[in-house]
């Protein structure tokens, strides 16, 4: 389905990898495509064939979808503590960002990871060093976007400033960027689900990082409540954000262009749906 060029592209992580996401985006007209490249939750590495590369950018290309997103591997923590998870993680991630490239993605999304019972500085250390390894000769497009997050544990990213550390220390390498997750940011404090908060938000991460930044939002409601630090995704409309603050942020100058990414529950739990995305179409129009 093509958008007109005044809406935003509404899109979902869709199961099944690549083989499966492109119908799958027919069926519940879905405009933009996110796709794990293989189990997200072992480290087995990716192993697409060269057809299934070709099959899935010519379906993409045929049924005009896009942008195209990756999202990464559950287990990769760049903060670890582990020397094995470390250098794990490092791998992971490298060969993702390189499959994504040559997938035409235009972001592989992935959580920088948890300090652990380190302190913010020696895990940011960590991140830092694995993010010169992974991006160490790649020339590629596709870039690394770092999510925000809901603030378990000591997980790094749950604050805007603390992506401003590393596209700072990073020299604002034009290979890295940033994912909002609405779900995540709410958790973490960020009251989105308010005009006054929103103003707030949008404020500070423009302050702080600036908008050049940000290449998609993840759209999800919450199951929790404001600054519960947990990560619990909601149908659209159902949870503690409600309706009336994503049409707020749909219509918002900086927020519209961008893609909107449901990973939400499905009205029938089985993952975003058709019901979803027209709930969305309609709160932006």
């Amino acid at each position: 389905m093509k958008k007109s060029i005044d809406q935003p592209a509404i899109g979902a992580h869709l199961s099944g990898g690549m083989k499966n996401a492109v119908q799958k985006a027919v069926d519940i007209g879905a405009e933009s495509i996110q796709i794990f490249l293989g189990s997200p939750q072992m480290w087995r590495e990716p192993n697409p064939t060269a057809a299934d590369l070709e099959l899935f950018s010519s379906g993409v290309q045929k049924n005009s979808l896009g942008p195209v997103f990756v999202h990464g591997n559950y287990l990769v923590n760049l903060a670890s503590e582990s020397p094995e998870n470390f250098a794990k993680s490092i791998s992971n991630l490298g060969l993702a960002l390189r499959l994504s490239d040559r997938l035409g993605a235009k972001g592989l999304i992935f959580h920088p990871g948890s300090a652990g019972k380190a302190s913010y500085e020696e895990a940011l250390l960590r991140v830092l060093k694995a993010l010169d390894i992974v991006l160490d000769n790649y020339d590629g497009k596709c870039r690394l976007l770092l999510e925000v997050c809901a603030g378990q544990g000591q997980t790094i990213g749950d604050r805007f400033v603390e992506f401003a550390d590393i596209l700072k220390a990073m020299r604002y390498d034009k290979h890295l960027g940033v994912c909002w997750d609405t779900c995540h940011m709410f958790n973490a404090g960020y009251d989105i689900s308010t005009k006054k908060g929103l103003t707030a938000t949008v404020d500070e991460f423009g302050e702080l990082i600036g908008f050049d930044w940000l290449f998609a939002v993840h759209a999800n409601d919450s199951k929790t409540p404001l600054g519960a630090r947990r990560d619990r995704h909601e149908n659209i409309g159902k949870g503690y954000i409600g309706e009336a603050a994503f049409r707020r942020m749909l219509h918002h100058p900086l927020l519209r262009p961008l893609p909107w990414i449901l990973e939400v529950p499905g009205m029938d739990k089985k993952g975003p749906d058709r019901l979803n995305i027209e709930l969305m179409r309609s709160l932006a129009n």
